[in-house]
Protein backbone atom coordinates (compact mmCIF):
# COMPACT_ATOMS: atom_id res chain seq x y z
CA UNK A 1 0.00 0.00 0.00
CA UNK A 2 1.66 3.52 -0.73
CA UNK A 3 1.21 6.61 1.59
CA UNK A 4 1.29 10.37 0.57
CA UNK A 5 1.34 12.79 3.37
CA UNK A 6 2.98 15.54 1.48
CA UNK A 7 1.03 18.89 1.88
CA UNK A 8 0.39 21.59 -0.21
CA UNK A 9 3.01 24.99 -0.35
CA UNK A 10 0.31 26.86 1.17
CA UNK A 11 0.38 25.25 3.93
CA UNK A 12 3.53 24.91 4.45
CA UNK A 13 3.94 28.99 4.62
CA UNK A 14 1.68 28.24 7.82
CA UNK A 15 4.14 26.33 9.15
CA UNK A 16 7.05 28.36 8.64
CA UNK A 17 4.48 31.50 10.57
CA UNK A 18 4.53 29.14 13.46
CA UNK A 19 8.16 28.36 13.25
CA UNK A 20 9.08 32.04 13.92
CA UNK A 21 5.84 32.53 16.34
CA UNK A 22 7.20 30.05 18.58
CA UNK A 23 10.82 30.93 18.40
CA UNK A 24 10.25 34.49 18.73
CA UNK A 25 7.53 34.66 20.84
CA UNK A 26 6.86 31.51 23.06
CA UNK A 27 10.73 30.61 23.93
CA UNK A 28 11.28 33.94 25.62
CA UNK A 29 8.03 32.97 27.93
CA UNK A 30 10.11 30.13 29.24
CA UNK A 31 12.25 31.70 31.41
CA UNK A 32 9.71 33.67 33.66
CA UNK A 33 8.43 31.72 36.83
CA UNK A 34 4.24 32.23 36.14
CA UNK A 35 1.47 31.90 37.75
CA UNK A 36 -1.64 29.98 36.19
CA UNK A 37 -3.15 33.54 36.31
CA UNK A 38 0.23 35.45 34.96
CA UNK A 39 0.33 32.63 32.14
CA UNK A 40 -2.90 33.15 31.31
CA UNK A 41 -2.35 36.56 30.95
CA UNK A 42 0.65 36.70 28.78
CA UNK A 43 -0.57 34.21 26.05
CA UNK A 44 -4.53 36.12 25.89
CA UNK A 45 -2.57 38.47 23.14
CA UNK A 46 -0.52 35.60 21.56
CA UNK A 47 -3.60 34.03 21.24
CA UNK A 48 -5.43 36.82 19.13
CA UNK A 49 -2.66 36.13 17.04
CA UNK A 50 -2.98 33.12 16.09
CA UNK A 51 -6.57 33.45 15.70
CA UNK A 52 -5.83 35.99 13.21
CA UNK A 53 -3.65 33.77 11.36
CA UNK A 54 -6.53 31.28 11.06
CA UNK A 55 -4.95 28.80 13.14
CA UNK A 56 -6.65 28.55 16.27
CA UNK A 57 -8.46 24.77 17.31
CA UNK A 58 -7.03 23.49 14.33
CA UNK A 59 -8.13 19.96 15.67
CA UNK A 60 -11.96 20.76 14.93
CA UNK A 61 -14.46 21.21 12.03
CA UNK A 62 -14.88 24.20 10.75
CA UNK A 63 -18.21 24.33 11.71
CA UNK A 64 -16.59 24.10 15.50
CA UNK A 65 -14.24 27.31 15.02
CA UNK A 66 -11.41 25.24 13.41
CA UNK A 67 -9.75 24.78 10.19
CA UNK A 68 -10.37 20.75 9.58
CA UNK A 69 -6.82 20.13 8.88
CA UNK A 70 -7.08 16.16 9.73
CA UNK A 71 -4.02 14.26 11.04
CA UNK A 72 -1.41 14.83 9.21
CA UNK A 73 -1.37 18.44 8.81
CA UNK A 74 -2.27 18.46 12.95
CA UNK A 75 0.97 16.02 13.44
CA UNK A 76 3.03 18.43 11.34
CA UNK A 77 1.96 21.34 13.33
CA UNK A 78 2.45 20.03 16.62
CA UNK A 79 6.21 18.86 15.80
CA UNK A 80 6.43 22.63 15.74
CA UNK A 81 4.35 23.48 19.30
CA UNK A 82 5.79 20.94 20.80
CA UNK A 83 9.07 22.36 21.19
CA UNK A 84 7.52 24.60 23.75
CA UNK A 85 5.29 23.82 26.45
CA UNK A 86 3.41 26.71 26.09
CA UNK A 87 2.88 26.04 22.21
CA UNK A 88 -0.66 24.21 22.53
CA UNK A 89 -2.02 26.56 24.81
CA UNK A 90 -1.45 29.33 22.76
CA UNK A 91 -2.92 27.70 19.75
CA UNK A 92 -5.98 26.14 21.30
CA UNK A 93 -5.26 22.48 21.11
CA UNK A 94 -4.20 22.07 24.81
CA UNK A 95 -4.71 18.44 26.41
CA UNK A 96 -7.09 17.72 27.69
CA UNK A 97 -9.20 19.94 26.11
CA UNK A 98 -8.44 19.39 22.78
CA UNK A 99 -10.02 15.60 23.78
CA UNK A 100 -12.61 16.80 25.56
CA UNK A 101 -13.88 19.06 22.99
CA UNK A 102 -13.71 16.42 20.28
CA UNK A 103 -15.72 14.24 22.52
CA UNK A 104 -18.44 16.90 23.07
CA UNK A 105 -18.35 17.43 19.40
CA UNK A 106 -18.87 14.19 19.07
CA UNK A 107 -21.70 13.12 21.20
CA UNK A 108 -22.84 16.21 22.99
CA UNK A 109 -25.62 17.23 23.07
CA UNK A 110 -27.10 21.06 21.76
CA UNK A 111 -26.99 22.15 25.17
CA UNK A 112 -24.08 20.33 26.54
CA UNK A 113 -21.99 22.11 23.83
CA UNK A 114 -23.74 25.72 24.31
CA UNK A 115 -22.43 25.08 27.42
CA UNK A 116 -19.52 23.19 27.56
CA UNK A 117 -18.13 23.35 24.13
CA UNK A 118 -18.01 26.89 22.81
CA UNK A 119 -16.90 28.38 25.63
CA UNK A 120 -14.18 25.77 25.98
CA UNK A 121 -13.36 26.40 22.13
CA UNK A 122 -12.86 30.50 23.02
CA UNK A 123 -10.45 29.59 25.50
CA UNK A 124 -13.14 30.95 28.24
CA UNK A 125 -12.94 27.81 30.58
CA UNK A 126 -10.56 24.36 31.31
CA UNK A 127 -11.24 21.05 31.61
CA UNK A 128 -10.42 17.68 33.17
CA UNK A 129 -10.30 14.00 32.03
CA UNK A 130 -11.15 12.26 34.93
CA UNK A 131 -10.85 8.46 33.48
CA UNK A 132 -7.35 6.78 35.55
CA UNK A 133 -8.25 5.02 38.87
CA UNK A 134 -5.38 4.40 41.29
CA UNK A 135 -3.72 1.00 41.59
CA UNK A 136 -5.62 -0.04 38.13
CA UNK A 137 -2.74 0.78 35.69
CA UNK A 138 -3.65 1.11 32.43
CA UNK A 139 -6.44 -1.94 32.61
CA UNK A 140 -10.41 0.53 32.50
CA UNK A 141 -11.90 -3.36 33.24
CA UNK A 142 -10.60 -2.89 36.81
CA UNK A 143 -12.44 0.85 37.49
CA UNK A 144 -14.17 0.82 40.44
CA UNK A 145 -15.74 4.64 40.32
CA UNK A 146 -19.94 4.24 39.79
CA UNK A 147 -22.60 6.21 38.73
CA UNK A 148 -25.95 4.74 40.06
CA UNK A 149 -29.45 6.46 38.45
CA UNK A 150 -31.78 7.67 41.24
CA UNK A 151 -35.06 9.81 40.73
CA UNK A 152 -33.55 12.85 39.31
CA UNK A 153 -30.46 11.96 37.56
CA UNK A 154 -26.70 10.25 38.83
CA UNK A 155 -24.82 9.79 41.58
CA UNK A 156 -21.42 9.26 41.14
CA UNK A 157 -18.72 7.39 43.95
CA UNK A 158 -15.45 6.85 43.15
CA UNK A 159 -11.70 7.72 43.12
CA UNK A 160 -9.81 8.96 40.23
CA UNK A 161 -5.81 9.23 39.94
CA UNK A 162 -3.55 11.67 37.96
CA UNK A 163 -6.36 13.75 36.79
CA UNK A 164 -4.98 16.60 34.57
CA UNK A 165 -5.84 20.15 35.70
CA UNK A 166 -8.45 18.79 37.82
CA UNK A 167 -8.43 21.98 40.47
CA UNK A 168 -8.13 24.44 37.60
CA UNK A 169 -11.09 23.31 35.35
CA UNK A 170 -14.63 24.21 34.97
CA UNK A 171 -16.15 20.37 34.64
CA UNK A 172 -14.60 17.09 34.18
CA UNK A 173 -15.41 14.53 31.96
CA UNK A 174 -15.50 11.58 34.36
CA UNK A 175 -15.76 7.66 33.43
CA UNK A 176 -17.72 5.35 35.68
CA UNK A 177 -19.37 2.09 35.49
CA UNK A 178 -22.92 2.08 34.79
CA UNK A 179 -23.60 -1.67 34.87
CA UNK A 180 -21.46 -3.69 36.47
CA UNK A 181 -23.07 -7.02 34.95
CA UNK A 182 -21.79 -5.98 31.68
CA UNK A 183 -18.55 -6.64 29.52
CA UNK A 184 -16.43 -4.06 30.92
CA UNK A 185 -16.06 -2.43 27.94
CA UNK A 186 -19.78 -1.94 27.43
CA UNK A 187 -20.60 -1.41 31.09
CA UNK A 188 -19.10 2.26 31.32
CA UNK A 189 -20.42 5.85 30.77
CA UNK A 190 -19.07 9.25 30.53
CA UNK A 191 -20.93 12.19 32.63
CA UNK A 192 -19.77 15.93 32.09
CA UNK A 193 -19.85 17.23 35.96
CA UNK A 194 -19.43 20.80 36.79
CA UNK A 195 -16.37 21.39 39.21
CA UNK A 196 -18.09 23.45 41.63
CA UNK A 197 -20.78 20.19 41.76
CA UNK A 198 -21.11 19.21 45.59
CA UNK A 199 -19.04 16.07 47.18
CA UNK A 200 -15.93 16.44 44.82
CA UNK A 201 -12.61 16.56 46.73
CA UNK A 202 -9.47 16.68 45.26
CA UNK A 203 -5.43 17.01 46.07
CA UNK A 204 -3.00 18.55 44.05
CA UNK A 205 0.21 16.09 43.33
CA UNK A 206 3.80 16.88 43.42
CA UNK A 207 5.37 15.12 40.56
CA UNK A 208 8.69 14.57 38.64
CA UNK A 209 8.59 17.02 36.18
CA UNK A 210 6.06 19.64 38.65
CA UNK A 211 7.51 18.55 42.72
CA UNK A 212 5.24 21.39 43.57
CA UNK A 213 2.14 20.99 41.64
CA UNK A 214 2.38 24.40 40.34
CA UNK A 215 3.74 24.32 37.06
CA UNK A 216 1.85 27.11 34.93
CA UNK A 217 0.96 24.87 31.81
CA UNK A 218 -0.01 21.55 33.78
CA UNK A 219 -0.87 20.41 37.16
CA UNK A 220 -1.98 16.63 38.21
CA UNK A 221 -4.78 15.98 41.27
CA UNK A 222 -6.19 13.06 43.08
CA UNK A 223 -9.91 13.62 43.34
CA UNK A 224 -12.87 11.82 45.13
CA UNK A 225 -16.27 11.71 44.19
CA UNK A 226 -18.51 11.62 46.80
CA UNK A 227 -22.00 10.74 46.18
CA UNK A 228 -21.98 13.37 43.27
CA UNK A 229 -25.31 14.43 42.27
CA UNK A 230 -25.62 15.08 38.72
CA UNK A 231 -28.74 15.56 36.39
CA UNK A 232 -29.81 12.99 33.67
CA UNK A 233 -28.64 15.36 30.91
CA UNK A 234 -24.95 15.10 32.53
CA UNK A 235 -24.69 11.74 30.52
CA UNK A 236 -22.43 12.27 27.46
CA UNK A 237 -23.33 10.28 24.77
CA UNK A 238 -25.45 6.99 25.20
CA UNK A 239 -25.05 4.74 28.56
CA UNK A 240 -22.58 2.16 28.31
CA UNK A 241 -20.36 4.43 25.66
CA UNK A 242 -17.57 5.47 27.36
CA UNK A 243 -15.10 2.73 26.13
CA UNK A 244 -15.74 3.31 22.67
CA UNK A 245 -15.60 7.16 22.90
CA UNK A 246 -12.44 7.34 25.15
CA UNK A 247 -11.11 5.01 21.95
CA UNK A 248 -12.06 7.86 19.76
CA UNK A 249 -10.58 10.47 21.67
CA UNK A 250 -7.00 8.81 22.52
CA UNK A 251 -5.96 7.24 19.05
CA UNK A 252 -5.60 11.15 17.72
CA UNK A 253 -4.41 12.64 20.50
CA UNK A 254 -1.37 9.64 20.30
CA UNK A 255 -0.28 11.32 16.99
CA UNK A 256 0.13 14.72 18.53
CA UNK A 257 1.97 13.38 21.67
CA UNK A 258 4.39 11.43 19.17
CA UNK A 259 5.00 15.15 17.33
CA UNK A 260 5.08 17.20 20.25
CA UNK A 261 8.03 14.49 21.29
CA UNK A 262 9.36 15.15 18.28
CA UNK A 263 9.45 18.63 18.58
CA UNK A 264 11.12 18.90 21.95
CA UNK A 265 14.08 16.09 20.74
CA UNK A 266 14.95 18.19 17.54
CA UNK A 267 14.90 21.11 20.42
CA UNK A 268 17.19 18.91 22.41
CA UNK A 269 19.59 17.75 19.17
CA UNK A 270 19.83 21.41 18.04
CA UNK A 271 21.40 21.62 21.64
CA UNK A 272 23.69 18.99 21.26
CA UNK A 273 24.73 19.88 17.84
CA UNK A 274 25.63 23.42 19.22
CA UNK A 275 27.62 21.87 22.37
CA UNK A 276 29.36 19.58 20.06
CA UNK A 277 31.27 22.49 17.33
CA UNK A 278 31.86 25.33 20.94
CA UNK A 279 33.21 23.18 23.05
CA UNK A 280 36.98 21.62 22.44
CA UNK A 281 38.57 18.61 24.25
CA UNK A 282 42.22 17.44 24.22
CA UNK A 283 42.88 19.85 21.36
CA UNK A 284 40.05 19.20 19.17
CA UNK A 285 36.05 20.15 18.96
CA UNK A 286 33.72 17.76 20.81
CA UNK A 287 32.63 17.37 17.02
CA UNK A 288 35.53 15.57 16.10
CA UNK A 289 34.80 12.99 18.65
CA UNK A 290 33.72 9.24 17.46
CA UNK A 291 31.54 9.04 20.26
CA UNK A 292 29.60 12.35 19.78
CA UNK A 293 29.15 11.63 15.64
CA UNK A 294 27.70 8.44 16.79
CA UNK A 295 24.96 10.00 19.11
CA UNK A 296 24.41 13.22 16.52
CA UNK A 297 24.38 10.21 13.44
CA UNK A 298 22.06 7.67 15.56
CA UNK A 299 20.03 10.90 16.60
CA UNK A 300 19.49 12.16 13.30
CA UNK A 301 17.70 8.49 12.02
CA UNK A 302 15.98 7.62 15.28
CA UNK A 303 13.92 11.14 14.90
CA UNK A 304 13.85 10.83 11.49
CA UNK A 305 12.45 7.34 11.67
CA UNK A 306 10.02 8.32 14.12
CA UNK A 307 8.53 11.21 12.58
CA UNK A 308 7.84 8.87 9.44
CA UNK A 309 5.91 6.42 11.24
CA UNK A 310 4.22 8.95 13.07
CA UNK A 311 2.81 10.51 10.12
CA UNK A 312 2.13 7.19 8.22
CA UNK A 313 -0.16 6.86 11.46
CA UNK A 314 -1.67 9.65 11.15
CA UNK A 315 -1.84 9.50 7.29
CA UNK A 316 -3.55 6.35 7.76
CA UNK A 317 -6.40 7.74 10.11
CA UNK A 318 -6.92 10.93 7.85
CA UNK A 319 -8.00 7.67 5.26
CA UNK A 320 -9.35 4.62 6.62
CA UNK A 321 -10.22 5.84 10.34
CA UNK A 322 -8.27 5.49 13.75
CA UNK A 323 -10.02 1.55 13.58
CA UNK A 324 -7.43 1.06 10.98
CA UNK A 325 -4.24 2.66 12.74
CA UNK A 326 -4.56 0.63 15.92
CA UNK A 327 -1.14 -0.91 15.73
CA UNK A 328 0.60 2.01 14.16
CA UNK A 329 -0.56 4.07 16.88
CA UNK A 330 0.59 1.98 19.55
CA UNK A 331 3.91 1.62 17.40
CA UNK A 332 4.67 5.54 17.67
CA UNK A 333 3.64 5.61 21.48
CA UNK A 334 6.92 3.79 22.67
CA UNK A 335 8.83 4.01 19.75
CA UNK A 336 8.80 7.81 20.18
CA UNK A 337 8.98 7.65 23.90
CA UNK A 338 12.55 6.08 24.20
CA UNK A 339 13.85 8.15 21.67
CA UNK A 340 12.41 11.64 23.11
CA UNK A 341 14.48 10.18 26.62
CA UNK A 342 17.92 8.93 24.57
CA UNK A 343 18.08 11.99 22.33
CA UNK A 344 17.75 14.18 25.32
CA UNK A 345 19.92 12.06 27.63
CA UNK A 346 22.46 12.59 25.29
CA UNK A 347 21.91 16.34 25.19
CA UNK A 348 22.80 16.71 28.64
CA UNK A 349 25.95 14.09 28.95
CA UNK A 350 27.32 16.28 26.35
CA UNK A 351 26.16 19.61 28.49
CA UNK A 352 28.14 17.67 31.57
CA UNK A 353 27.11 19.85 34.68
CA UNK A 354 25.44 22.48 32.81
CA UNK A 355 22.97 20.35 31.22
CA UNK A 356 22.01 19.13 34.34
CA UNK A 357 21.84 22.71 35.94
CA UNK A 358 18.78 24.71 35.67
CA UNK A 359 20.48 26.87 33.29
CA UNK A 360 19.40 24.78 30.39
CA UNK A 361 15.41 23.69 29.35
CA UNK A 362 17.33 20.11 28.96
CA UNK A 363 16.92 18.95 32.89
CA UNK A 364 13.26 20.38 32.66
CA UNK A 365 12.70 18.46 29.19
CA UNK A 366 14.25 15.21 30.50
CA UNK A 367 11.86 14.94 33.62
CA UNK A 368 8.98 16.02 31.76
CA UNK A 369 9.69 13.34 29.00
CA UNK A 370 9.96 10.32 31.33
CA UNK A 371 6.38 10.34 31.83
CA UNK A 372 5.87 9.83 28.22
CA UNK A 373 6.44 6.58 28.79
CA UNK A 374 3.70 5.99 31.27
CA UNK A 375 0.72 8.29 29.80
CA UNK A 376 -1.94 7.07 27.70
CA UNK A 377 -1.06 3.55 28.56
CA UNK A 378 2.99 2.51 29.40
CA UNK A 379 4.77 1.43 26.91
CA UNK A 380 4.49 -1.99 27.79
CA UNK A 381 0.72 -2.09 27.00
CA UNK A 382 1.09 -1.00 24.08
CA UNK A 383 3.89 -3.53 22.96
CA UNK A 384 1.39 -6.42 24.38
CA UNK A 385 -1.20 -4.77 22.04
CA UNK A 386 1.33 -4.40 18.97
CA UNK A 387 2.82 -8.41 18.93
CA UNK A 388 -0.55 -9.73 19.72
CA UNK A 389 -2.12 -8.03 16.77
CA UNK A 390 1.31 -9.16 14.34
CA UNK A 391 1.14 -12.46 15.99
CA UNK A 392 -2.36 -12.97 14.86
CA UNK A 393 -1.12 -12.76 11.62
CA UNK A 394 0.44 -16.25 11.14
CA UNK A 395 -0.56 -19.31 11.81
CA UNK A 396 1.18 -22.78 13.66
CA UNK A 397 2.90 -25.18 11.46
CA UNK A 398 4.30 -28.35 11.84
CA UNK A 399 7.36 -28.41 9.23
CA UNK A 400 8.51 -24.20 9.27
CA UNK A 401 7.69 -22.60 6.29
CA UNK A 402 10.99 -21.83 5.30
CA UNK A 403 12.36 -25.20 5.70
CA UNK A 404 15.14 -25.97 3.26
CA UNK A 405 14.54 -29.66 2.28
CA UNK A 406 10.77 -29.61 2.11
CA UNK A 407 11.35 -26.70 0.01
CA UNK A 408 14.53 -28.30 -2.05
CA UNK A 409 12.11 -31.53 -3.00
CA UNK A 410 9.20 -28.80 -3.58
CA UNK A 411 11.39 -27.07 -6.13
CA UNK A 412 12.48 -30.33 -7.70
CA UNK A 413 8.85 -31.38 -8.52
CA UNK A 414 8.12 -27.88 -9.83
CA UNK A 415 10.96 -27.25 -11.83
CA UNK A 416 11.46 -30.99 -13.06
CA UNK A 417 11.30 -30.98 -16.88
CA UNK A 418 13.61 -27.68 -16.73
CA UNK A 419 16.21 -29.63 -14.81
CA UNK A 420 15.95 -32.39 -16.88
CA UNK A 421 15.96 -30.53 -20.70
CA UNK A 422 19.03 -28.47 -19.08
CA UNK A 423 20.71 -32.03 -18.52
CA UNK A 424 20.63 -33.02 -21.35
CA UNK A 425 21.75 -30.37 -22.94
CA UNK A 426 24.98 -30.71 -21.32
Amino acid sequence: MGWDFSTEPEFEEKLEWMRGFVREELYPLETLDLTWEQFLGAIKPLQDKVKEAGLWAAHLTPELGGQGFGQVKLGLMHEILGACDFGPHVFGNQAPDSGNSELIALAGTEEQKERWLYPLLEGRIFSAFSMTEPGTGSDPRQFTARAVRDSDGWVIDGHKWFVSNASRSHFHVVVAVTDPDAHPYEGMSMFVVPTDTPGIELRELGTLNDPEGTWAVHNQAEVFYRGVRVPDDSLLGREGEAFVLAQKRLGPGRIHHAMRWLGVSRRAFDMLCERAVSVSLDGGPLAGKQTIQNWVAESAAEMEAARLMTLQAAWKIDRFGAREARVDIAMIKYFGARILHDIIDRAIQIHGSLGFSTDMPLEHMYRWARAARIYDGPDEVHRISVAKAILKRYKPVAIPTEHIPTRREAARCRFASLLDEATANL
